[in-house]
């Protein structure tokens, strides 16, 4: 049911708006395209100093509503995180162009030519919190694959979104492209959401970023096919078979290197049969980089023989997307108990086994069900970026359409083109 009022009636403008550009970009050219998100590369390390004033401005608001460590490190912005943001985009702008490629050909008997051609998806709708760099991940990912995108950040990023959406626009027009493609909503209000998962007359899609409750709310509520997934209770597995040196640097980076972030390592699985040699080398590693570790009996026992701090854990700590500095240890007795606590408490995200063994390695990653299976790496690599995908729009644990991390050609749909020369069905 319809709802008279204002952001209803702006919300409408918007969608139709945007669903009026993908006309527009169902026939730009690739070098078109990819003159935009070059520009937009460019754009984005000329008006550094315009985005990083806005995103102190957030910064501000949101240590005065007491946001934790891990919402800060989602929303902070640096020199260092443009340069970044704006090279994932000129990758992408360097990838092949996903639209108009030809998935699958064949002639049949009757002489039709009959083929599978790759299409965009049409208006993407995202709901996502925290992060700015998101706005510009998917607005680039969106124009590479020719769909047009209806955005909604969360209300602690609202002044770094909309400094990002300006220079977005601003890029994209001076390159003969429609700044139409990307609407961005501005109201904070929460009955918004409720609004925009079910404008199914506009939107072909609804991608939630966020915590468990957003995604959750998408998927009870939407009207519209929603992708859902990016929650990450990250395992890594140590076998008994496993190199020292490897655990310790592939625990450490998958922990350290990024805590808030989803592909982050959450629960540490170590064989008993290592556990003694191993587990106080990766502890010691994690715990001066200011882990705090919640253990099981064995792993409990073990630690503490050696000084190290650390906390009994409790039935909550397993299965949690910590997202902070701080992780879960368990030893287990078997590979196979690895794989059940993995299928108990997971998430279909992204696990990893260390091990030197081929036979262990294989079963992991043919028995572990998630959207990316590790072995001998951190599950850090579960990122557009670091697949070679430019970026991603999301990371997607659902089964259907798209699993893992969604780049361009995630945004596609295909259409079946038949030519024939008279043929008739009898």
């Amino acid at each position: 049911m319809k709802q008279e009022n204002t952001s209803y009636d702006q919300l409408s403008t918007q969608c139709q708006k945007v669903k009026d550009s993908t006309g527009f970009l169902r026939v730009l050219s690739s070098e078109q395209k990819n003159l935009g998100l070059k520009e937009i590369a460019k754009q984005l390390l000329v008006s550094q100093d315009e985005i990083l004033q806005a995103n102190k401005i957030d910064l501000e608001q949101a240590h005065s509503k007491q946001l934790t460590e891990s919402q800060l490190a989602r929303l902070r912005l640096d020199q260092d995180r443009l340069r970044s943001m704006a090279h994932d985009v000129s990758t992408l702008a360097d990838l092949p162009d996903p639209i108009g490629e030809t998935i699958e050909e064949k002639i049949l008997s009757n002489g039709l030519n009959v083929r599978r051609v790759r299409v965009p998806l049409g208006v993407v709708g995202v709901i996502y919190e925290s992060r700015p760099n998101v706005t510009v991940d998917i607005a680039s990912l969106c124009l590479k694959s020719s769909n047009g995108v209806l955005m909604r950040g969360g209300s602690e990023a609202l002044n770094s979104n909309r400094a990002l959406v300006r220079i977005i626009h601003k890029a994209v027009e001076s390159c003969g492209i429609t700044k139409q493609f990307l609407q961005f909503i501005d109201s904070t209000e929460r009955n918004i959401i409720k609004e925009i998962i079910n404008m199914d007359s506009y939107l072909d899609l609804i991608i939630p970023r966020g915590g468990s409750d957003l995604i959750h709310f998408v998927k009870e509520h939407s009207s519209i096919p929603a992708i859902t997934g990016g929650i990450g209770v990250c395992h890594t597995y140590i076998d008994k078979d496993a190199d020292v040196d490897k655990a310790v640097a592939i625990a450490h980076n998958a922990k350290i290197s990024n805590p808030s972030v989803c592909n982050a390592l959450d629960t540490l699985l170590i064989h008993t049969d290592v556990s003694d040699v191993i587990l106080p080398k990766i502890a010691q590693s994690l715990v001066e980089a200011g882990v705090e570790l919640r253990c099981d009996p064995k792993s409990l026992a073990i630690l503490c023989s050696q000084n190290l701090l650390c906390k009994p854990a409790q039935d909550s700590d397993w299965g949690n997307e910590f997202l902070s500095l701080i992780a879960s240890i368990r030893v287990v007795d078997s590979l196979e108990e690895a794989l059940w606590h993995i299928s108990h408490y997971g998430s279909g995200h992204s696990e990893a086994i260390v091990t030197e063994n081929q036979n262990s390695k294989q079963q992991f990653l043919n028995e572990v069900d998630a959207a990316a299976v590790f072995a001998n790496t951190s599950t850090r690599f579960t990122d557009g970026s670091a697949l070679g995908l430019g970026s991603e729009v999301a990371i997607s644990t659902s089964k259907l359409h798209a699993r893992g991390p969604m780049g361009m050609r995630e945004l596609t749909s295909y259409k079946w083109i038949i030519q024939g020369d008279g043929q008739i069905r009898t």
